[in-house]
């Protein structure tokens, strides 16, 4: 892309031709003292870091899954396959920046308080100069971090009695997310892809980047001295937040016949449209996250029936009906668990439809590891302005009695798959049910 060689050829210029590092060739070029605490932008930023604290960008390190994640699967597969080494370290260039730039790798746990724990900071983003990247998006903590008095951002003109401010386009900009949000792994499998999803999608082209969903503007300023004007909300609400999750898929159903004889058969239509996310739905972490339809029927007498959905028969369809098989063996080496079996894949209904896209490892079985995963599987998740029919064929049970039967199908959506989070303990709110969204119908049974 031309304007990231442009970025960084002025970015030459301000920093006096220092080298521009970024990636990997960045791990240890800077210090944890070249970079500010955030308490020190609190000062004056007050409604912009309390945003922050709360966000997942404080938390990219401290946040319990993480830390499970990379302390009791990165880690150990790494030592065990030096090869990984590298990459598994990489996991800091987005989750611990300052950790990565100061060459604390590993860095030490979140309880002992290390800056790390400072996840993407204040500091971090605000000082990125420039974007690097070998590929045609920008990928893997491909920014460039010129710590120093120097803030960039997306205004103009602003002074500040603390630092010198200077705007910087790449800052409004959906490549600036690519550098995290964007993944390739030691297999040259894109294991995150959101700022590609985009890009091929209808939001991009209507020139509607990530902020204007993750950041909201709203008026007031931006630090106590500071003139009132649009202010970009430092929420950057998304995967863990239930009210940017609810309502992000609308769902409708309907009948194909609203009367139906005692041993007829039942025809429900679901149409599932992703009428709010710029990218697909789930997205990022896609091998942690499932999202799945269940229908059910209530009859006159309260008797409850489950419906499984119709097969659609496409190649690779199996990852995308519950079932009751078990995936995620690769556990087994980082957990050092000889001839590990696995843990049930779905952990939801049986017949369920998931919306997902499986991560299978060199062996060919879906892992949960982004890093030992050697090809992706059929996406069958819901892309941006995508609507989706699903079908449930339901031949009544000859013992229903006459009368009305109500049909309700919910979406739910679980940050972890729950068997996962079981087997390596992980706290109960990762793998907790959102619901995003629900819909009714109803037929009349008649004798």
């Amino acid at each position: 892309m031309k304007w990231i060689f442009l970025a960084c050829l002025v970015v030459v210029v301000r920093v006096n031709a220092q080298e521009l590092l970024s990636g990997e060739k960045a791990l240890g070029s800077q210090s944890y003292d070249d970079f500010e605490k955030p308490e020190a932008c609190y000062s004056c930023h007050v409604d912009i870091y309390m945003q922050w604290r709360q966000a997942m960008m404080s938390q990219s390190y401290t946040h319990h899954w993480d830390e499970i994640e990379y302390f009791d699967l990165a880690v150990p597969h790494a030592e065990k396959v030096p090869d990984l080494k590298g990459p598994v370290d990489g996991c800091n260039g987005c989750h611990a920046p300052l950790a990565y730039l100061a060459g604390d790798v590993t860095p030490p746990r979140p309880s002992e308080g290390s800056r790390a724990n400072e996840g993407v900071s204040c500091d971090l983003c605000h000082t990125i100069s420039a974007i690097k990247s070998d590929d045609r998006y920008p990928y893997n903590f491909s920014y460039v971090s010129t710590p120093g008095r120097i803030k960039y951002g997306t205004k103009e003109g602003l002074e500040s009695p603390h630092h010198v401010t200077q705007k910087l386009d790449i800052y409004g900009q959906a490549e600036f997310c690519a550098n995290c949000h964007n993944e390739k792994n030691p297999f040259g499998v894109w294991v995150k892809s959101t700022q590609i999803e985009w890009l091929e999608g209808p939001y991009s082209k209507e020139g509607v980047p990530c902020h204007q969903c993750h950041m909201p503007k709203a008026w007031g300023q931006n630090a106590k001295m500071a003139q009132e004007d649009m202010v970009a909300q430092h929420l950057f609400h998304g995967a863990h937040d239930p009210g940017k999750v609810g309502g992000s898929i609308e769902i409708r159903m309907h009948p194909t016949e609203r009367e139906v004889e005692y041993d007829g058969t039942v025809e429900l239509k679901l149409q599932l449209f992703n009428g709010k996310a710029g990218h697909k739905i789930p997205t990022g972490s896609v091998e942690d996250r499932i999202l799945w339809l269940h229908v059910t029927a209530v009859d006159q007498e309260g008797n409850e029936y489950h419906l499984p959905v119709d097969p659609k028969g496409f190649d690779g369809e199996e990852y995308t009906i519950a079932s009751d098989e078990l995936a995620y063996r690769d556990m087994g080496l980082p957990k050092g668990i000889a001839n590990f079996k696995g843990v049930a894949r779905d952990g939801v209904p049986v017949g369920d439809r998931i919306f997902r896209m499986p991560y299978l490892d060199p062996d060919g079985f879906m892992t949960i590891m982004q890093w030992n995963t050697a090809r992706l599987g059929v996406d069958y998740r819901i892309g941006p302005r995508e609507t989706k029919i699903e079908t449930c064929t339901w031949e009544l049970p000859d013992d229903i009695p006459p009368g009305k039967v109500t049909f309700k199908a919910v979406l739910n959506y679980q940050k972890l798959v729950k068997p996962v989070a079981d087997f390596l303990g992980v706290p109960a709110d990762e793998s907790e049910i959102m619901v995003v969204n629900t819909a009714e119908t109803w037929i009349e049974v008649y004798e």
